[in-house]
């Protein structure tokens, strides 16, 4: 599937809500996955490409010692800003980075790690190019991607509901980009074109949770590029997808507290 340019438009109220509700919802577990991972490789200096609003970042500063240093980038810097303010540690360089060009020097970092980034990369391989270039020899690139969205429940929900407000053109963000990257044979491909030779795939199960129904609603329609597929196809729609995913939620998950799988796919390469 085509990446649209729309797809990182994580503007406006978007990094707030995408903090506030999607980072619990779905991304924390996978954020402590990652950052346990680095920390297990001993890493002095890390480099984190699309950072978002630094859900990996404050995980690594959590088990990382003292003298680690940590550069977070992501090339949305509304997204930066949430991230800062939530995280004042001196050892944390928070910086506006394009993951294919990026600033640093060859040959630095003991590890690179990007948390649910490369769906978004317009060209995964100079991507992937990039994280080795800045590399150690021994360094290590450590990043995730979700799974085929029908084994991701609730984004599989709400897309299949808000579809059906608009069924000649129904908005398809969240299949085609967060979730349209998962062919393990492509992944691997696409690592091994970017030179890496040691690489280790693997799936990782998790369990999304949330307060109701309707904060998963609010997540995906209003704190994803999805809301801006939304109000293109209808200026004053957004409440509407809202409530009507609101509705699919509860009928399949019932009221209060819901929970439903989620999975992803964690890359290691060398």
């Amino acid at each position: 599937m085509a990446l649209a340019a729309q797809d990182i438009a994580f503007t406006g109220s978007v990094a707030e809500l995408y903090e506030r509700l999607l980072v619990p919802l779905i991304f924390q577990p996978y954020a402590d996955d990652l950052a346990n991972r680095v920390a297990a490789l001993a890493s002095a200096r890390v480099l984190e490409t699309a950072a978002g609003t630094g859900v990996v970042t404050r995980a690594m500063t959590q088990r990382l010692g003292a003298r680690a240093e940590i550069t977070a980038t992501d090339l949305n810097t509304a997204m930066i800003e949430q991230a800062k303010r939530q995280l004042p540690d001196k050892r944390v360089q928070w910086a506006q980075a394009d993951a294919l060009k990026l600033p640093y020097e060859s040959g630095t970092y003991d590890a690179v790690v990007c948390q649910f980034g490369a769906m978004f990369f317009p060209d995964r391989v100079a991507g992937y190019k990039e994280a080795r270039r800045v590399l150690k020899p021994t360094g290590t690139f450590l990043f995730n991607v979700w799974d085929r969205i029908s084994d991701n429940e609730f984004a599989d929900v709400v897309t299949q509901e808000v579809g059906k407000l608009f069924p000649s053109d129904p908005p398809l963000f969240l299949a085609r980009t967060p979730h349209g990257y998962h062919d393990l044979d492509q992944i691997r491909k696409d690592v091994a074109a970017a030179g890496y030779s040691d690489i280790r795939i693997e799936s990782l199960e998790a369990v999304s949770r949330a307060n109701s129904a309707r904060d998963v609603a609010v997540a995906y329609c209003e704190g994803t590029p999805l809301r801006g597929e939304i109000e293109a196809r209808d200026k004053t729609g957004l409440g509407r997808a809202t409530d009507a995913a609101t509705k699919a939620l509860d009928k399949r998950y019932g009221k209060g507290p819901i929970e439903a799988p989620i999975k992803a796919i964690i890359v290691t390469a060398r």
